[in-house]
């Protein structure tokens, strides 16, 4: 499994990628399958996670979530 949520986003595109192209067999598939059922899952908990960690940095001294406007680069 990869160590990094990149990584396994990456491993996934390239899943998608090989499944819809259609030429793999039906154990080939179920196996490609499997691994991008694992990857999504790693993905998915990799990104709550990282909600939580922000909702935690979120807070106020009270313990109170505050909103925190996302400030976008500008792209020059």
């Amino acid at each position: 499994m990869a160590e990094k949520f990149e990584d396994a986003m990456k491993k996934l595109e390239s899943i998608v990628e090989k499944m819809e192209k259609g030429d793999m067999s039906l154990n080939e598939s179920l196996k490609m399958f499997e691994e991008g059922v694992k990857l999504t899952r790693f993905c998915s908990q990799e990104l709550h996670k990282a909600e939580k960690k922000v909702e935690l940095l979120s807070r106020d001294a009270e313990g109170k979530l505050v909103a925190v406007p996302f400030e976008e680069e500008d792209e020059e």
